[in-house]
């Protein structure tokens, strides 16, 4: 199965910064997964294969989520953004944003149970 159909996407227009080094881009996310995110490509972007750090404010409040991620696509004006690390706290909000839009707690779990097989490191 490809990755990307892997875990299900939300529709999240949301004002969003990506931080790579210390170069810093305004955007705005199109759409996320527990795996990454979907983000127009911001005007001067110049990807110099670093991490790129993805944050975003919830809207009407003061939550932060940040994500560390990296580049697996870029075409149309848009980047992909694959999630390499998430806090705890970020993934907690993620995972009940998707769970209020998939409305399917059973496919949430199993993705979830994907997501942290495939980020879970033993080195």
């Amino acid at each position: 199965m490809d990755e990307r159909r892997m875990f299900s996407r939300i529709l999240f227009a949301t004002d969003a910064h990506l931080a790579q080094g210390e170069t810093k881009w305004e955007t705005t996310i199109l759409d996320l997964s527990l795996n990454g995110a979907l983000v127009e490509e911001p005007a001067h972007f110049s990807n110099s294969g670093e991490a790129i750090t993805l944050s975003f404010t919830l809207p009407e409040s003061d939550i932060v989520i940040s994500i560390d991620t990296e580049l697996v696509h870029q075409k149309n004006t848009q980047l992909g953004l694959k999630c390499n690390f998430i806090d705890v706290d970020s993934i907690s909000h993620l995972k009940r944003m998707v769970e209020l839009n998939l409305g399917d707690a059973s496919l949430l779990n199993r993705e979830l149970m994907l997501f942290i097989e495939k980020h879970n490191t033993t080195d």
